[in-house]
């Protein structure tokens, strides 16, 4: 199935040393396939391969050498082995057949290897073909937080909160720009001169955002942001530090009560991953929708919607915003609505939707306190044209919003659930707010660790204690704060 063509096809020039025997020739095919350039389009729909564990060893950085075996390598390669047949095999079948035909040329081409070179350039070629080339390393580690590609020549990695440069590089521009397009083309988006901005995500639902030249000065910049395969609940939050046992049980029950709730934070506070914790207490027997730019929330429940944006196509028409899918969904009978991130004038249709008897729905947004989050609402509104008198727009926000839970990173990395802030009402032309529970700084360490505790703000009976009492959690609600209060 995969036969190896007459041995011209495995140099640039046809030439092979008259030491190494040759190899046997198989029948020629009906056209004959051109030579490809290393790492142009992608020459296969790409199968990402999951390693079972990261690497153990980091890579020296290449030489020049390197790069031109693996292009003869690479090139030989692509003439010999039918892509057509090796597209429908699974991804292990797929990396021995490419293992057995690279072995073949580096014997024929009596390219002097060791055997951890050969091992070495033999993933490289698999993870070129089958996946997302020298990406494929750091996607494979589970403890990177974040992929910043800066160029073909510049990979920063973010471990544990703290960025650190890693070792991987591009063989040029050219190559990242490739894998970019192959990236984004799985959902059906392009990134070239004419679209050179494109959000995407990976299959496990990493966030994925390109930017490329000429608006990428120093060559396409490419951000991922890395999920972990096994998603965080609020106990291994609670382990973490980011909140306390009690303060977990707390966001469980406004989660399990259908409190409305804005999770607020800076970038890479934890937004996402704090709504992922909530969605777990959603009851199975509702139905949610979920709205989302790049869709990447990953719900457990069996009735489970996902929409998500489209962006225009080469013309300029046919973009569907994330107004128009909070507008769709209010008609498909939701009983939650989740929105990825709100962003723009799209936070008015959400709080018509929490104040139109879709009660438990959740959104994310980018502020750095609660007051913060509800001027950025206000703000928001105002972008989209309305003219609503000031006080309307916050009687509005405080109708509709109940909670919100505010998520930072600190300056050492670590984060933390800094307020659960409850939306109480207006007075006068300002909306009330009080505090739950927040996060108070005491120092740092030795190390430059911050030193902090969660404390209970004392409030004995929360504004929504009506509701929780309907859903019979209020025995449960006033033992946590009691609990909080005392520790």
């Amino acid at each position: 199935m995969f036969g190896k063509r007459g041995n011209e096809g495995f140099g640039k020039t046809g030439a092979m040393s008259p030491m190494v025997p040759p190899m046997p020739a198989a029948q020629p095919t009906a056209a004959e396939r051109p030579v490809a350039p290393v790492l142009a389009e992608p020459v296969v729909a790409p199968v990402r391969p999951q390693p079972a564990a990261p690497p153990a060893r980091r890579r020296a950085p290449r030489a020049e050498d390197y790069y031109d075996t693996k292009s003869q390598v690479f090139s030989a390669l692509i003439d010999t082995i039918d892509l057509s047949q090796l597209s429908k095999l699974d991804t292990e079948s797929a990396r021995e057949e490419i293992r057995d035909i690279v072995n073949d040329i580096i014997t024929i081409k009596n390219f002097a290897m060791s055997i951890a070179e050969q091992e070495e350039l033999l993933d490289d070629i698999c993870n070129d073909v089958l996946g997302y080339g020298p990406l494929e390393p750091l996607l494979a580690r589970d403890d990177i937080a974040d992929i910043m590609v800066n160029g073909a020549g510049q990979t920063f990695i973010e471990v544990g909160g703290k960025v650190q440069e890693s070792e991987i590089r591009f063989r040029d521009n050219a190559q990242l720009l490739s894998i970019c397009q192959r990236i984004v083309s799985q959902v059906g988006r392009r990134v070239d001169e004419s679209s050179p901005i494109c959000d995407a995500r990976l299959p496990d639902g990493s966030r994925v955002n390109v930017i490329a030249p000429p608006l990428a000065i120093d060559g396409t910049a490419l951000t991922i942001r890395k999920f972990k395969k096994d998603k965080l609940t609020l106990e291994q939050l609670v382990r973490f530090g980011s909140i306390t046992p009690e303060g977990a049980v707390l966001l469980q029950i406004i989660g399990r009560v259908r409190c409305n709730i804005v999770i607020s934070g800076g970038t890479g506070s934890g937004k996402t991953t704090l709504l992922n914790c909530l969605t777990r207490y959603i009851d199975s027997d509702e139905r949610v929708i979920t709205c989302e730019d790049s869709a990447e929330l990953q719900l457990q429940q069996p009735h489970v919607v996902r929409l998500e944006t489209r962006p225009p196509n080469i013309e300029g028409e046919g973009e569907i915003t994330m107004r128009d899918l909070i507008k769709n969904c209010l008609r498909m009978r939701p009983e939650r609505i989740i929105v990825g991130e709100v962003r723009g004038p799209e936070v008015f249709d959400l709080l018509q939707a929490m104040n139109t008897g879709h009660d438990g729905s959740m959104g994310t947004i980018h502020a750095n306190t609660p007051r913060e989050c509800l001027s950025r609402m206000e703000s928001m509104i105002a972008m989209g044209g309305y003219t609503l008198p000031a006080k309307t727009v916050r009687e509005i926000i405080a109708g509709s919003v109940d909670v919100i839970i505010q998520a930072s990173r600190l300056r050492d990395g670590s984060r933390r659930i800094t307020h659960v802030t409850e939306v109480v009402g207006m007075e006068g032309d300002v909306i009330i707010t009080q505090d739950l529970m927040r996060y108070e700084i005491d120092g740092e360490d030795a190390n430059g660790r911050i030193i902090g505790r969660h404390i209970s703000t004392g409030i004995g009976r929360p504004h929504f204690w009506d509701r929780a009492r309907y859903f019979n959690e209020d025995k449960r609600l006033a033992a946590t704060l009691d609990a909080m209060e005392k520790n």
